[in-house]
């Protein structure tokens, strides 16, 4: 990226401009359509739940979406991709404090300061990376499902986007101790060459879009929350059936649909590596769909909905992190290995007994650990299969270790100290009677709560 934009540094202004000017245009639609994914994911949950709970699992992702729109100028920028490293775990939160060093005023006008060898205005980065951060703690949501109260939801997103979110995203992608930088992991054991910004590592940790920063960090998150919460009411008795399947499949939809921003946008760029994670993301995808369906006709008989829905989730998640450095037919492959291994282990919730309430933990945990790990037996040149050299594969198990272990334990903190303070759940007559109307004092279906057919 740097040698394009020197090149056309050299040709003139206009040409760099007009450059510039695309790869902004194209960034800001990614952002936009990553946005949009935390109101899919919201039509995705809100669908699988009963019809008492609809309106509670959209306020949800709402939740998610209002809060982190106003922490992430304030600290969460800062955490997460400012310049003071902290122990490779995360930046000085006051550094960039409301965005300090970004914006500038320009005849009375706010405007972003440029970012040294950016192909886009800096703030133009702040808005896709928000959505990331936005998206992810809605994912937790799910497992949550149906029997937890709104205002300790909104503390649990302000407190886990600023501990654990935020420093994640730092040690993965700004520069921190699960990245190639000269500071992390990777440096430790496999060296590299170089020194400050011309560091240049042997072996680098790859996570394209978010296999651990989004899917790992917030499926591990689902499940120790989930076991302090406990479970809800007749678990274990019966399976709940989703309310409203057209929900699901729109939500799916307009998943895959955003999932273009989501990696196709990761390029930083309008080039041929953001074309080609558009053509992997849906190769991927298609083939995840095709085994989860093909694995429930199997098993049960039938080609479900919501099956279908919850592959294209399933092959989503894990090509997120291998986007741009699997071939089509490893694209393929790992869409249909994901595919199949989520769903198997959204059974797995039954057969341990912890309420995963939307197989949070099945798709996103799963898919996620399993496209962090195939880096290392499918990516082009560093590869198992292609290399020879388990040292890409090493890293990746690395990486995704590391992830468990930092989202588990800070998330068990912080979920406990709510859970003895605040208190996460509704009491058992409310959630029987339906969530929607104890905590918002709405239903979503008039009709139903005035017949007394709340289910």
């Amino acid at each position: 990226m740097d040698n394009v934009v020197d090149i056309l540094a050299a040709t003139g202004p206009s040409i760099q401009d007009a450059y510039q000017a695309g790869n902004g245009a194209w960034m800001l639609t990614a952002a936009s359509l990553v946005f949009l994914m935390t109101p899919a994911v919201a039509f995705f949950y809100g669908g699988m739940v009963r019809s008492k709970s609809v309106l509670n699992m959209l306020m949800l992702s709402t939740g998610a979406l209002i809060v982190v729109a106003i922490i992430w100028p304030l600290w969460g920028w800062s955490i997460a991709y400012g310049t003071e490293d902290i122990a490779g775990i995360f930046a000085n939160p006051f550094e960039q404090f409301m965005l300090n060093g970004m914006i500038q005023t320009e005849n009375g006008v706010f405007t972003s300061i440029p970012t040294d060898g950016a192909a886009y205005a800096g703030t133009i980065d702040v808005a896709f990376q928000v959505t990331f951060a936005m998206i992810t703690v809605a994912l937790i949501s799910g497992a949550i499902a149906e029997r937890v109260k709104f205002s300790t939801w909104l503390i649990f997103v302000t407190i886990w986007i600023t501990f654990v979110y935020c420093p994640m995203a730092h040690m993965v992608w700004g520069g921190g101790l699960l990245s190639g930088a000269e500071n992390s992991l990777a440096a430790v054991l496999f060296g590299g060459t170089g020194t400050g910004s011309e560091w240049t590592p042997n072996v680098s940790p790859h996570d394209f879009a978010g296999g651990t920063v989004v899917h790992i960090n917030a499926g591990i998150a689902a499940l120790v929350v989930i076991l302090i919460i406990g479970k809800r009411v007749g678990f274990g008795k019966s399976v709940p059936r989703p309310h409203n399947m057209p929900f699901v499949m729109l939500g799916a939809f307009l998943l895959w649909f955003g999932w273009f921003g989501f990696n196709a946008g990761s390029a930083f760029a309008s080039n041929g590596t953001a074309g080609y994670a558009w053509v992997s993301t849906t190769a991927a995808t298609g083939a995840s769909a095709l085994a989860w369906v093909i694995t429930e006709r199997i098993r049960d008989g039938k080609f479900t909905s919501l099956g279908a829905a919850s592959g294209i989730v399933a092959g989503l998640v894990a090509i997120t992190p291998a986007a741009d450095v699997v071939s089509p037919g490893y694209a393929i492959l790992l869409g249909a290995i994901a595919g199949v291994l989520c769903c198997l282990a959204i059974g797995l919730k039954f057969k341990f007994k912890y309420d995963d309430s939307l197989d949070v933990i099945g798709v996103h945990f799963v898919g996620g650990l399993v496209g962090t790990l195939l880096i290392g037996f499918f990516a082009a040149g560093t590869g198992l299969f292609e290399s020879g050299s388990p040292n890409q594969l090493i890293i990746q198990l690395l990486i995704a270790a590391v992830a468990i272990i930092y989202s588990g334990v800070l998330t068990s903190i912080i979920a406990f100290i709510l859970d003895r303070t605040m208190g996460w759940r509704v009491t058992e007559e409310q959630e029987v009677a339906g969530i929607d109307f104890a905590d918002h004092g709405e239903t979503a279906y008039d009709y139903v709560a005035s017949s007394g057919l709340i289910k």
